[in-house]
């Protein structure tokens, strides 16, 4: 593969050291070829080696790494299976699944984020197709090391101490996420208590043919029904709506019954499906008995529709910047005010069960 010119990461001042990435693939060619990316790339560098899941575990115990670049199907212990020891021997660095099994099923690339993984590139599959893998792998190894982008950089954020809740109950959750989302809403709807029966919208930023496959994964993580909007389709208590990856998820209400809108209208931060689109629209619907809950994720998406979902009365939650893998979306909403509450996954939905059994 040709080299590559070095590549800036975002806001160089921000960085006192290099950042350690360790390779994970009993692909010879395949780390050499990941090699060449990471020493092309200004920052970064390969701090080691593995050839399995088991070799990675044994190199943790002396490289502390900034990124793992993980492969899924090794000899031994697979790549998904070792993931969460990996994310607990690395003291949670960002896992990137590098690997071409994902390109035959996204249903193994949703699994690898559900169990934690940050981000998915696939591998090329021709010589022609090395030079946009570069690229790509570049973008997301600078985007996930970057301690600003990823919410690492101290910031002065109040608010992680729950707030009164609202005297209303919840009629409608609303949650948005983009990098890192997938494990985000996994550990927030596992830690959801079944008597909060609020119609759940979903808007996670994937392509539209992960959809189906993202949707069963939250249906078996929640225990609640959970699928692709459809275009009229009525809202019903405690069943999860996912935006479709080529639409926004918005809502009409006709004679008291209210209904997805899907709107496939461009946006220009040109995000779709579009966290700002669902957010605003629950706001002109359901007012101060929605709950807005914005992940982990990068960029501003949301934001907008965070603020008018708070001038409506409703109540926004963001992820807090330890616990989210990029903190672009949480961290522009909570900068601005709108969040009352700023804490982990798990603690966002233990307090809407708390607030459901208070104005019970």
């Amino acid at each position: 593969m040709a080299s590559q010119p070095d590549r800036p990461l975002p806001d160089e001042h921000a960085r006192s050291r290099p950042r350690n990435i360790l390779v994970v693939d009993d692909s010879a060619v395949a780390r050499l070829i990941v090699q060449r990316v990471v020493n092309d790339t200004k920052g970064l560098k390969v701090a080691g080696h593995a050839i399995s899941a088991e070799d990675a575990l044994e190199k943790l115990r002396t490289i502390s790494p900034d990124l793992v670049i993980l492969d899924i199907e090794m000899p031994g212990i697979g790549g998904i299976e070792a993931m969460p020891d990996i994310i607990r021997e690395s003291g949670n660095a960002p896992i990137l699944i590098v690997s071409s099994h994902c390109r035959e099923g996204a249903e193994a690339s949703i699994k690898a984020m559900a169990m934690g993984a940050s981000d998915i590139v696939l591998k090329p599959d021709s010589p022609d197709a090395n030079g946009r893998f570069a690229a790509v792998l570049t973008e997301k190894m600078c985007r996930l090391t970057d301690p600003l982008s990823s919410g690492k950089a101290p910031r002065n954020i109040a608010g992680r101490t729950a707030p009164t809740p609202s005297p209303h109950p919840v009629h409608c959750l609303a949650i948005g996420a983009s990098t890192g989302g997938i494990h985000a809403l996994s550990i927030f709807l596992s830690s959801l208590r079944d008597d909060v029966t609020a119609p759940i919208l979903v808007t996670q930023h994937l392509p539209a043919d992960f959809m189906i496959y993202f949707a069963r994964q939250l249906s078996a993580i929640s225990g609640r029904k959970a699928a692709p909007a459809r275009d009229g389709q009525s809202l019903i208590g405690g069943e999860i709506v996912v935006a479709p990856g080529d639409a926004h998820l918005a809502l009409q209400q006709h004679e008291g019954i209210v209904r997805v809108a899907l709107d496939r209208s461009p946006m220009p931060s040109g995000v779709c499906p579009s966290v700002d689109v669902m957010l605003s629209s629950v706001a002109e619907i359901f007012g101060d008995t929605a709950v807005g809950v914005v992940l982990t994720g990068m960029g501003r998406d949301g934001a907008h529709g965070a603020e008018a979902l708070a001038r409506a009365g409703g109540e926004i939650l963001a992820q807090d910047r330890e616990s989210a893998v990029v903190w672009g979306m949480p961290g522009a909403v909570a900068e601005q005010g709108f969040a009352s509450l700023v804490a982990t996954p798990a603690e966002l939905a233990a307090h809407i069960g708390q607030r459901e059994r208070t104005v019970r």
